[in-house]
């Protein structure tokens, strides 16, 4: 049974929840709902329980999120915490995909550009794909169903880092009064990070 665990240590799992649901990361950052064509692909590399294990990740984005959107998932989170952000993002168009290597994937919610010193951030937050069977037993890791995605693209070569997080959901520390995010599995670290997107 895969453990619970909470991600304090995480820098990427933590900057994630504050720019995607804080305010704080939103100046400099364009976000216009323009149609765009960006592809990434990167190696996932497993963590604790998941250790040698690796797939690929590519991310199809064709638009992003407007302030607009951003403040209705901020909206959302502050009415209703992690529940409030799963109906949000529901409701939002499709801005992309996220695909794993041998599966078709799935839509893409959410998704910042943020410029950095040495390149950019992106930053994805959408639904987690519950499967049938998953329903069905409705076990504990149907309260993890949002995915979170981070890269940092560096303008140097081989510094582009990254980090999944498959199922989470996201809640305020009743004792610290921070944001945190509660992860279902071991975050899995992306690796090798490619743009595809002038090829």
């Amino acid at each position: 049974m895969q453990k619970v665990m909470k991600i304090r240590s995480m820098p990427g799992a933590v900057t994630i929840a504050c720019l995607l649901v804080a305010m704080a990361g939103s100046r400099g950052a364009a976000q216009e709902d323009k149609p765009i064509r960006e592809v990434y692909q990167a190696q996932a590399m497993g963590q604790g329980t998941q250790l040698g294990q690796n797939f690929n990740v590519t991310i199809n984005i064709e638009r992003y999120a407007t302030p607009e959107e951003r403040q209705v998932l901020i909206d959302a989170f502050q009415q209703a915490g992690s529940e409030g952000l799963f109906n949000s993002l529901e409701k939002m168009h499709s801005k992309g995909r996220i695909a794993i290597t041998g599966t078709l994937g799935y839509d893409i919610s959410f998704v910042r550009r943020i410029p950095t010193d040495d390149g950019y951030k992106i930053r994805i937050l959408t639904n987690r794909p519950i499967r049938f069977g998953e329903a069905w037993v409705n076990g504990r890791s149907t309260d993890y169903n949002l995915s979170a995605l981070e890269l940092d693209l560096s303008n140097e070569k081989g510094k582009s880092t990254g980090v999944l997080l498959p199922a989470s959901q996201f809640k305020i520390n009743k004792k610290t009064n921070e944001l945190e995010i509660e992860n279902f599995q071991n975050p899995w670290k992306l690796r090798n990070i490619m743009d595809r997107s002038k090829e």
